[in-house]
């Protein structure tokens, strides 16, 4: 009672632990679309920091939390820490709700919870990049080809398309809109998508075109009939992802067959391909291909200074379907591809 009425008298800030900070923040923030990442980055920050005072949150404080994470994954059985780009999602929210706590949050007093925020230190993040890897058609091919019938499919799309992995993952036949005028369909993702986490979003908040070239609309045919609702289903549900065990062994045995063919080391950003790396793959094809950066945007999802939405005209999406072939023309063998496989429905 004595500390209330000084705290009254004086104009004194309470004392509000990191703990009550991050649950504030957490509930203000639930209809976030990275609530979930949000939700786990605070799990790992409280076993460190969740006692103590906003006053004493700094450097200081924050780095047996980064020494931690930098030699413990996601889990404990994971055999290598996060990355300083991860550890730096962590401290963005750490900065995020020390500003709420010092320019947003009162008391009954009209007091902020704290009355400045420390300066905090984020990792570098640049040594540990690793710079995009797009597939030459030579490794498309080999890397192909050592994929199981579904992931090929999916791959071949990505890679014709542009797309991130979750939104070929979840593909939904709900999302196609037929175009008669030039006989063909396009995909259209919701803004509201979530991913994996039913809460993601497409990246910059908006709707998603996704035109279809040659290929990719030769892989959506083959997918057609195979499940009501996801265009590439795995056991009746849609597939996690795709940087599996599959995907990995399909890697190894990539590079691998590279060496016997060339008699050359295989490369080691083909060694370690990721997912992603197929849309860097398309994204670097258009612009061999000659397609400006605004378009090479649309086509890619990126946000760009045009926006394409549900009311492009058929003209448009022709345009934007031509533009998404030239990237088969970047093929010293075209037309010559990969057998996709079709499947009979279930």
């Amino acid at each position: 009672m004595a500390e209330i009425d000084r705290m009254k008298d004086f104009k004194e800030r309470p004392v509000y632990t990191w703990r009550q900070a991050a649950t504030k923040y957490l509930l203000e923030y639930k209809k976030k679309p990275s609530i979930g990442l949000l939700a786990l980055q605070l799990e790992y920050l409280d076993g460190f920091i969740g006692d103590l005072p906003l006053t004493q949150i700094h450097d200081g404080t924050l780095q047996p939390f980064i020494e931690y994470r930098k030699k413990v994954g996601f889990n404990k059985q994971a055999k290598n820490g996060v990355k300083n780009r991860t550890i730096n999602i962590a401290l963005n929210y750490v900065i995020a709700i020390l500003n709420c706590a010092a320019r947003s949050w009162r008391d009954e007093n009209g007091l902020t919870w704290i009355e400045t925020v420390p300066k905090i230190t984020k990792l570098d993040e640049k040594k540990q990049e690793r710079p995009p890897y797009p597939l030459s058609w030579l490794e498309q091919r080999i890397f192909f080809k050592e994929l199981n019938g579904r992931l090929r499919n999916m791959a071949l799309f990505k890679v014709n398309t542009g797309t991130r992995e979750q939104e070929v993952c979840q593909l939904n036949w709900q999302w196609e809109v037929k175009v008669p005028e030039l006989d063909t369909s396009i995909f259209i993702i919701p803004a509201d998508f979530g991913g994996r986490t039913g809460n993601g979003g497409v990246k910059n908040t908006d709707e998603r075109i996704v035109v279809l070239n040659d290929t990719a609309k030769q892989v959506i045919e083959a997918q057609r009939g195979l499940h009501p609702q996801y265009v590439f289903p795995y056991n009746g549900n849609a597939v996690g992802r795709m940087l599996n065990s599959s995907w990995k062994n399909a890697r190894k045995r990539a590079a691998k067959e590279y060496e016997r063919i060339t008699g050359a080391p295989a490369n080691k950003g083909f060694k370690d391909l990721r997912v992603h790396d197929l849309k860097h793959t398309f994204g670097h094809r258009l612009r061999v291909a000659g397609v400006y950066v605004e378009d090479r945007k649309d086509l890619l999802g990126h946000k760009s200074d045009k926006s394409v939405t549900t009311h492009y005209s058929a003209p448009a999406l022709e345009h934007m379907i031509e533009l998404a072939n030239k990237v088969l023309e970047t093929n010293p063998q075209q037309r010559k591809s990969l057998t996709i496989i079709r499947k009979k429905a279930a």
